[in-house]
């Protein structure tokens, strides 16, 4: 009974500091307020009239700063997607081109097809131009003689140049 009384001495202490206005108690102040059962508090909880989040000049600084950054950042990413690409298409030619050598140095003769290549374990599989996204657009150059089978070399089929200008299809 004692504690109920604290509490409600307390109540009224702030009720007074706040002038008998309820909104103007500190935040997470408790109120009292009389219980169907007797004097004890309701446990409503009174916040202070400040929202929370953020203001709409915060989040406009915000969005600038990552614009700003994304400015930065983005055209960096796509230069290097393209540098990756050309790699990657350098290294399909060559080792596709040692695989045409080793097959003309065990058979005395290249390919009649591609697929040649795989099916006697030259090749795991036929490497895909990256360019183009296909593993069939590669350009098939036959070799002079025509009895020396049909794939002396293979070019890419991709259409453009690489970032030395020079044109795909010469590479």
């Amino acid at each position: 009974m004692v504690t109920i009384e604290r509490r409600e001495a307390r109540g009224e202490k702030q009720k007074a500091r706040a002038g008998g206005n309820p909104s103007r108690l500190r935040a997470g102040a408790r109120a009292f307020c009389p219980a169907p059962g007797g004097d004890a508090p309701c446990g409503h909880t009174l916040h202070a009239s400040r929202r929370e989040g953020f203001t709409l000049v915060e989040l406009l600084v915000v969005m600038a700063i990552i614009s700003m950054l994304l400015t930065l950042a983005v055209p960096r990413y796509f230069g290097s997607v393209e540098r990756s690409k050309e790699a990657v298409l350098r290294e399909n030619l060559s080792v596709t081109r040692q695989a045409l050598d080793k097959y003309y140095g065990d058979n005395g003769r290249y390919p009649d097809a591609l697929d040649a290549l795989v099916s006697r374990k030259y090749l795991r599989s036929l490497p895909q131009d990256p360019i183009t996204g296909k593993n069939d657009s590669w350009i098939i150059v036959p070799p002079e003689t025509p009895g020396k089978g049909a794939v002396l070399d293979i070019r890419s089929g991709a259409s453009g140049n690489g970032r030395d200008g020079s044109p795909y299809k010469e590479w």
